[in-house]
């Protein structure tokens, strides 16, 4: 009986130890790519020729959802990042022409996220939990970039609004990351 304990034990610590997203890629590449994403962002501000200081969007950044996936599981939190960054990726692939950005610069943003969110699917497996709350927060900036005519001042917004969206998935993705 007690070699069954032993057993049972010992499988679910080894069950556990590998699903406790003992990553590679989230270990040794998640922070050089959001690093880069967001020097890119830096780099766009750089470029602009629009200063919106006190402008503010209409749609509220998701704090509450952030809350949430940092109590979630390590799967839930990576699922909700790769989300976020995919979101991020579709967002920045809308018509941007307005802005004096270089296109360039914003391909190479969308590349780095959509290589971040890639590198972290990986790390996931088959979980791929998709939370409604950030899909509906992501169409409603789209909406109103499109309510904004894609005006070179409402993508100031995006811009900051996705910088800190990067910070946030840093932030999520720090606690995952394993202390070797």
């Amino acid at each position: 009986m007690m070699n069954r304990i032993f057993l049972s034990c010992l499988l679910l610590s080894l069950y556990s130890a590998g699903s406790s997203l003992s990553c590679r890629w989230l270990d040794h590449k998640f922070r050089q790519y959001n690093q880069r994403s967001s020097e890119l962002l830096d780099t766009m501000v750089n470029n602009s020729t629009n200063t919106t200081e006190d402008a503010e969007l209409e749609v509220a950044f998701p704090h509450d959802l952030y809350t949430q996936a940092s109590k979630a599981s390590a799967g839930e939190r990576l699922g909700f990042i790769v989300q976020t960054l995919d979101q991020m990726a579709l967002l920045f692939q809308e018509d941007h022409n307005s802005t004096s950005w270089e296109e360039n610069t914003v391909d190479d943003f969308v590349n780095v996220v959509s290589e971040q969110a890639d590198g972290l699917r990986s790390c996931i497996g088959r979980h791929n939990h998709k939370n409604k709350k950030l899909r509906m927060y992501f169409k409603r900036l789209s909406g109103h970039i499109g309510r904004m005519g894609h005006s070179a001042e409402v993508w100031v917004l995006i811009r900051k609004e996705m910088k800190v969206h990067l910070f946030r998935v840093n932030q999520l993705a720090s606690s995952l990351i394993t202390k070797n």
